[in-house]
């Protein structure tokens, strides 16, 4: 017996949030997903979280969403993190902050832990990743599925994590810089690994802000406020996981880009 793990990459705005609420119906019906995983991080405005767009996400089908360094940009979210085990934030994070790093799935009579760490490397500082994943592993019991998302700008630390991690986990898939990478792989030892899933929202855009106001930025070196492009088209990002039960191992990590150039095939 398998278990499928649907992971959809980092909610930009109002379009990724439509993008989801489009295909992941459709998602679900061709691939079956025993999970449903997005970080959603930026799916308010752009940077955040508010309580009306988690509940929308949770809505949809989406069993717990993951956060990274833009956690707590809304405000909001400390009246409601701690009363929602379906939204987790880097366990990386001061022990006194609001919020947990991981939570459980229960698919069947199989549980599936999901932690979300955040990197240190062009990121705003917290705890050692490694040094804290090392901690709730410990915890978490051999029986469970392992699910990471590695919320980091550097490749080359991503990268580390995934060696660090395999056959440790059953997973780690990397978020934060919003371009898919291609190297979507099974690691020696079962854990499948994809740098960087990409993000789901602005397609015609510059890590789905408004590509006018970045090159504004980078042609006058001038502050400019970025806002989320909201008249272009659109793309989603993801993958999908089969885990298998008999060897423990990830068997399958599936790339899925949904966009102008790649669109949907399905029924």
């Amino acid at each position: 017996m398998a278990m499928k793990i649907l992971f959809v990459g980092d909610i930009v705005g109002s379009p990724g949030r439509e993008m989801l609420a489009d295909y992941l119906p459709k998602m679900k019906k061709i691939y079956q997903p025993d999970a449903i995983i997005v970080n959603g991080e930026n799916a308010t405005n752009g940077k955040g979280l508010n309580e009306k767009h988690y509940h929308e996400l949770i809505r949809l089908g989406v069993q717990v969403i993951t956060m990274g360094n833009h956690t707590f940009a809304k405000k909001q979210i400390f009246d409601y993190i701690d009363e929602n085990a379906r939204i987790i934030r880097p366990a990386n994070y001061p022990k006194e902050t609001p919020g947990v790093g991981y939570t459980y799935i229960e698919v069947g009579k199989q549980k599936l832990a999901v932690i979300n760490i955040q990197a240190r490397t062009f990121m705003p500082s917290l705890d050692c990743p490694f040094t804290i994943i090392d901690k709730i592993l410990q915890e978490i019991d051999a029986n469970t599925w392992i699910f990471v998302d590695f919320h980091g700008e550097a490749t080359s630390e991503k990268i580390a994590m995934g060696w660090y991690l395999d056959g440790r986990v059953h997973a780690v898939v990397g978020t934060h810089t919003h371009v898919p990478t291609a190297d979507a792989r099974i690691l020696p030892k079962g854990t499948a690994y994809i740098t960087d899933v990409g993000m789901t929202g602005p397609y015609d855009a510059v890590l789905g802000v408004s590509k006018e106001k970045v090159l504004e930025k980078f042609i006058t070196a001038l502050p400019v406020h970025f806002e989320v492009d909201t008249i272009g088209r659109t793309q989603l990002c993801a993958v999908l996981i089969k885990l298998d039960e008999k060897s423990r191992r990830a068997i399958q990590i599936q790339q899925i880009l949904i966009n102008p150039d790649h669109p949907f095939i399905g029924s």
